[in-house]
């Protein structure tokens, strides 16, 4: 997001990456304390734009703190997000009527389009840049469930491309980069340790039925601000390709308990 001017502030300042350098080094030195650095998530990071670049940054960051790559146990991916754990109606590397999944709408020419094959490779990378051998990755799976009635249960017999992919998708948000208080998601796999190679855990990270933001404007003194992606009437902006938000509407400010949505998340459980 180098052309928000906020964070091509705070890239050349160098402060981020200070900052994350200096939390990595004081938390290594405390027993029993594991670093897990935040990887963002497949419909942000798998592009091969941002894929190695990413690495790449995660391994200068880490170089700058006390003990250097070895004060990273690990990563994690989808915090507090909504990508779906996997697709398995669909294949990346797929065609439809001759056209490749990569590029229909939702795709977008991705290299992922869930988040397990996404770590994984994710991990793979990582390691090559030099994090050691024994690191694992952990999912949020919170909210990533996507169950209920809208969920597919077989592939698509579509031959048109962006409709073959809308109709076999599990995660059912509008466009993979909205984030807020999504409608329709519900609640993922339970929490676990090595489900999966190279996954130390399942996790849930954000408590379920706590809100990401209010979708109005709302005056407090918690010094919270508000951001148009929790707006269900907002239509977006280059960072989710101009679509509407799929937001829930009445939602009260960050970190607030949201009854409706918990109540979403129960309903549409999967497993």
């Amino acid at each position: 997001n180098l052309n928000l001017a906020a964070c091509q502030e705070a890239k050349n300042s160098g402060a981020y990456e200070q900052g994350v350098a200096y939390a990595l080094s004081k938390l290594y030195a405390i027993p029993n304390v594991y670093n897990y650095v935040d990887a963002g998530h497949h419909g942000w990071l798998g592009w091969d734009t941002n894929f190695g670049p990413s690495a790449d940054l995660f391994g200068s960051t880490a170089d700058l703190a006390t003990g250097g790559k070895a004060t990273v146990h690990g990563f994690i991916t989808n915090t507090a997000n909504y990508s779906a754990l996997v697709e398995p109606y669909f294949s990346v590397s797929g065609s439809v009527n001759g056209q490749q999944i990569r590029s229909s709408r939702w795709v977008d020419w991705n290299f992922y389009i869930d988040e397990l094959s996404f770590a994984q490779a994710f991990r793979t990378r990582l390691v090559q840049e030099g994090f050691s051998s024994n690191i694992g990755m952990l999912i949020d799976t919170s909210r990533n469930g996507w169950g209920g009635s809208a969920r597919p249960t077989a592939a698509s017999t579509s031959t048109d491309l962006n409709t073959f992919v809308n109709n076999s998708r599990v995660d059912r948000r509008i466009h993979a980069g909205n984030w807020c208080n999504q409608s329709g998601a519900g609640l993922g796999e339970r929490p676990r340790a090595n489900p999966a190679t190279g996954i130390d855990a399942y996790v849930w990270v954000k408590p379920p039925g706590e809100s990401d933001g209010s979708s109005t404007e709302i005056p407090n003194n918690e010094g919270k601000g508000f951001d148009r992606m929790c707006d269900p009437t907002y239509g977006g902006n280059d960072r989710n390709g101009n679509n509407a938000t799929g937001a829930l509407a009445n939602s009260p400010l960050s970190g607030h308990w949201f009854s409706a949505q918990f109540r979403q998340l129960l309903a549409n459980a999967y497993p």
